[in-house]
């Protein structure tokens, strides 16, 4: 939506900013740094040569500075003055996209975790990378969702509300005009109503299971009311029943109480799994190993 408006641009996912993060420290030697660009399956989907960075990076300039340069050339390339990033990866790098970006403003979409449970859970295997805390269920899903979601709102009490805004994805399918305007308002954007209209121009030909981009905005596109398994409800919220009920969704099985020792442990677990993966993946992309699994991409 916000990228059929005439300020902004936000490519498709780019999942490449940990990797780039993590390879070059501090000032970033420009010959390398494009060399791994021109490694990246992001840069060539969106058509953005790693050659047309180039100008955009100053002497001195940090990775921070590179990574900001690969978006500013794409904004660029679109007719815009302003990028932004929608990877829902990152929840699990909050902490890292603040250090690069102290400056940066969140716009935070919080869905009723079980209706994105079952989005999550309906994707295709082989489509998104499954790391060592993947989820393979609805209670693994609440681990995901309540620690991501308590993550982020901790970011935004860190970054205040200047920097950080909370969105429901119930609302804005229910109100897009209003909630854009509202995110516009605090990204100091123009309204522009063509982004209302961006599911005519969305190109869903490489994204088979993302076919609803092609609807307007859609209330009860999922319903978990009708379509998870009641035993799923029940996993769902014993895991992350207190936080729906703090965000103002009903609930069906219980009271808002915290999660009990048991489930606790496999929050924790869940936990220590995920940050496991990103320090084995830290790890590997500061080793040649990782150019050799990321040869040239036209």
């Amino acid at each position: 939506m916000l990228d059929r408006g005439p300020e902004l641009a936000i490519p498709d996912e780019s999942y490449f900013i940990p990797q780039i993060a993590q390879r070059h420290r501090g000032r970033i030697d420009v010959d390398a740094f494009l060399d791994d660009l021109r490694r990246l399956p992001a840069l060539r989907d969106w058509g953005l040569p790693a050659e047309l960075v180039r100008p955009h990076l100053r002497p001195g300039a940090t990775v921070a500075d590179g990574i900001a340069a690969v978006y500013e050339t794409y904004a660029e390339q679109h007719g815009k003055a302003c990028w932004g990033d929608k990877t829902p990866m990152y929840m699990q790098h909050l902490g890292l996209l603040e250090s690069l970006f102290p400056e940066a403003l969140y716009v935070h979409l919080i869905r009723d975790g079980r209706d994105a449970a079952l989005s999550f859970l309906s994707v295709p295997e082989g489509i998104m990378t499954e790391t060592w805390g993947h989820p393979r269920d609805a209670a693994g899903f609440a681990r995901q969702w309540r620690t991501e979601v308590i993550l982020a709102r901790e970011l935004g009490g860190k970054a205040g509300p200047k920097r950080y805004l909370e969105v429901r994805y119930e609302e804005l399918v229910a109100e897009p005009e209003l909630e854009l305007r509202r995110i516009c308002a605090f990204a100091g954007l123009r309204f522009d109503p063509a982004m209302l209209d961006y599911a005519r121009a969305v190109d869903v030909s490489s994204k088979p299971h993302q076919q609803s981009l092609r609807r307007p905005p859609t209330p009860g596109l999922r319903d978990w009311r009708g379509q998870l398994p009641g035993s799923d409800v029940v996993a769902f919220e014993r895991i992350a029943g207190d936080l729906l009920a703090e965000l103002g969704y009903e609930l069906v099985t219980r009271g808002p109480a915290p999660p009990d020792r048991w489930t606790r442990a496999g929050i924790v677990s869940y936990r220590m799994r995920t940050a496991a993966w990103r320090a084995a993946g830290h790890t590997v992309r500061r080793l040649p190993l990782w150019r050799r699994r990321h040869p040239y991409l036209e």
